[in-house]
């Protein structure tokens, strides 16, 4: 019995060996933004005391067999991070094509690659809607999933409904945070 184990482990070790002499690399999935870093603060700009516009965002590790990407925006603080309630959807959009890898800052859905599909914030409309806190510094977290299909038969849902239809189909998962308070 050990020696069958000790040959299971000596092949173990020579595949990872071998995998990594061939120069490959296991890369997860980032999600970056020129505005702001990893839990920094968000530009004012982007804010509903600036314009109010998308910040630019760009990914890279998409794994292989990603038939579409989904992006949620949300903000887990609301109203009050010192007494969260609820968890305010800022932005839906779903069906990206993989070879997409960048939104450029204030992309309109009019601007949208070609299949990308938006779904209902919590102001009841599509689109990107920017920090806006009653109070306290909110953390908003852009979430960017890799799936391995497209979404079809989804009209305008919420940030529920694109959960649901994305059950089972995640490949991998990105996640940038950034923090606003009002000045």
């Amino acid at each position: 019995m050990k020696t069958y184990v000790d040959l299971l482990l000596f092949l173990l070790l020579w595949l990872i060996a071998l995998n990594f002499s061939l120069g490959e690399t296991v890369m997860a999935m980032e999600l970056t933004s020129q505005a702001f870093k990893n839990e920094g603060e968000i530009p004012s700009k982007y804010t509903c005391q600036g314009e109010d516009i998308s910040p630019p965002l760009s990914w890279s590790g998409v794994p292989a067999g990603t038939k579409s990407l989904a992006l949620i925006v949300d903000d887990p603080d609301a109203p009050d991070p010192a007494n969260p309630k609820m968890t305010w959807v800022h932005w839906v959009l779903f069906n990206i094509p993989p070879q997409i890898t960048t939104l450029p800052e204030g992309v309109k859905e009019a601007e949208l690659p070609p299949g990308v599909k938006s779904g209902l914030n919590d102001w009841q409309r599509t689109g990107y809607g920017g920090p806006c806190p009653p109070i306290g510094r909110h953390r908003y977290f852009f979430k960017l999933y890799a799936l391995d299909r497209v979404l079809d038969g989804l009209d305008l849902p919420t940030k529920a409904e694109l959960e649901a239809a994305m059950k089972g189909h995640v490949l991998a998962k990105a996640v940038l945070m950034g923090t606003y308070k009002k000045k």
